[in-house]
């Protein structure tokens, strides 16, 4: 059997009920060169019943014995790929119609316009996404950046700005050279693609990008919510220091204030999403991140502007008690504000 292009890696992770359609998107592709891996592990997040991968020539199922959670799935199956690439998906993804093909012809471009032989294929291909919340479709956060690369393959100092983007590991192939050769895994606990996709891209030598939109995200939890036994959302810390533990291996002050763009719109994103830190542990959240800024944040740092730079500023300045009193003063504009025009409307 000729090795495929792609290894799809699918933990079978499914509390919404969506395995079915993710994996039919993927087996109802054009492109044939592919392989999927399902790994289910005894944990009740994971479906019971298999049958429709059990029954597909193109589908390993791998059984793990224990419960391990998402990140340990995903390596399991990354242990047992066949293929050049791989491709980390979840059950709540949807595969575009004739995204593989699309990914395919792209690689191939690469390869015919590389002069060098030894490297044609890039070791990370980044591809557009969507997410479906709400009955609406929203672009992927990374779409005007993946505009900006360009057409040519590039090393990460020419592009920095792609370490700020949102770290998924589902928008992206890593080839399994890649995987190898620089040992990359998923950490235990959650927001374990942070580490793993900032390995891989600081370990690459050659980037490139496909300004397609091709995986959507049905995801009614922004947070994957199967992580390790015991993980919680303070894990993000961990993984942040994990990413910037990487990073000092590398000089340039360009990836430094990319990276931490990132941790912080990461940070204050999960600070102020309903339902992600209970309220008891809100200030300890808070503290830790401000620690963060304090110890990471580059020289000259220049914050952006609005609102997310009014939030940068108080996250700074590490006084809770002022960024909640902030927060509430802005609900409350924006109450009057909304109220003001419903008078207008009225009269």
């Amino acid at each position: 059997m000729p090795e495929p292009l792609i290894s799809v890696v699918l933990p079978a992770h499914d509390q919404q009920g969506q395995l079915s359609s993710c994996l039919d998107s993927i087996l109802d592709q054009s492109f044939g060169g592919f392989e999927v891996i399902v790994v289910t592990d005894p944990s009740p997040h994971c479906a019971s019943e298999l049958s429709q991968a059990v029954d597909e020539p193109r589908v390993t199922v791998l059984r793990l014995n224990a419960a391990v959670g998402v990140g340990h799935s995903r390596n399991a199956g990354a242990a047992h790929a066949n293929g050049r690439y791989l491709l980390f998906l979840d059950s709540d993804h949807l595969v575009a119609p004739g995204a593989f093909l699309t990914l395919a012809d792209r690689l191939r471009e690469l390869e015919d316009s590389s002069a060098e032989p030894e490297a044609r294929q890039p070791d990370v291909l980044l591809f557009g996404h969507t997410r479906l919340q709400a009955g609406r479709i929203w672009p992927g956060a990374a779409s005007a950046l993946l505009a900006q690369a360009g057409p040519d393959a590039f090393g990460l100092s020419d592009h920095p700005e792609l370490l700020s983007a949102p770290a998924f590991a589902w928008d992206r192939l890593i080839s399994r050279g890649l995987w190898s050769a620089a040992s990359l895994a998923f950490p235990e606990g959650r927001y374990e693609e942070v580490p793993l996709v900032h390995h891989a891209m600081l370990t690459a030598d050659r980037l490139a990008v496909l300004d397609r939109e091709l995986v959507q995200l049905r995801r009614r939890e922004t947070v994957h919510p199967a992580g390790s036994p015991g993980s919680s959302h303070f894990d993000i810390f961990d993984q942040y220091e994990r990413s910037f533990a990487l990073l000092d291996a590398r000089s340039e002050k360009s990836l430094h204030s990319a990276l931490f763009i990132r941790m912080i719109r990461h940070y204050l994103f999960v600070f102020d999403l309903a339902g992600c830190v209970p309220r008891a542990v809100r200030p300890q959240f808070f503290h830790r991140a401000a620690e963060h800024y304090q110890r990471w944040v580059p020289d000259g740092f220049k914050r952006p502007g609005g609102r997310e730079g009014v939030k940068f500023s108080l996250l700074a300045g590490g006084s809770y008690g002022a960024f909640e009193l902030a927060k509430l003063s802005q609900i409350a504009r924006t109450a009057v504000t909304s109220r003001a025009g419903r008078r207008t409307d009225v009269a």
